[in-house]
């Protein structure tokens, strides 16, 4: 067994249940048609459109996050899939590019500091990614 893979791995899922659960509810939470009127807004359709861009994006990780941990522990408690180093290496990079771009767009959108903490994706990413990182060396 791989210690650190094996717990990227539990941390991955931790994470898809807290997107599915917390998240999904969060996005419902903003839909166009919760916090407004048809009448209250000039471009309804526009509005609603983007905010179903918005949810299928959101789907998209979804699948990364149900994907991710299953590669994760099928790396760290068996030899099925080779070359393993190289896989956790692709994935780590994977991870630490998440963390790097959620940092960047915070910054882009200039938020407040406030906002890097309770927005901290940014620091499973890059946790996983240092995980996985330090797993590669011992596959």
């Amino acid at each position: 067994m791989n210690t650190p893979i094996a717990i990227a791995g539990g941390l991955t899922v931790l994470a898809l249940l807290a997107h599915v659960f917390v998240g999904l509810k969060e996005t419902y939470a903003v839909a166009p048609g919760k916090w407004a009127a048809k009448k209250d807004i000039k471009d309804f359709e526009t509005v609603e459109r983007n905010w179903i861009q918005a949810l299928c994006a959101f789907q998209l990780v979804t699948i990364d996050l149900l994907i991710i941990p299953v590669l994760l522990f099928v790396i760290a408690f068996t030899e099925l899939l080779e070359p393993r180093k190289t896989l956790t290496l692709i994935l780590s990079g994977w991870f630490a590019l998440w963390g790097v771009i959620w940092l960047i767009q915070l910054a882009v959108l200039q938020r407040p500091g406030k906002d890097y903490a309770l927005l901290p994706q940014w620091v499973f990413c890059l946790v996983c990614a240092g995980l996985l990182f330090w797993g590669a060396q011992s596959v």
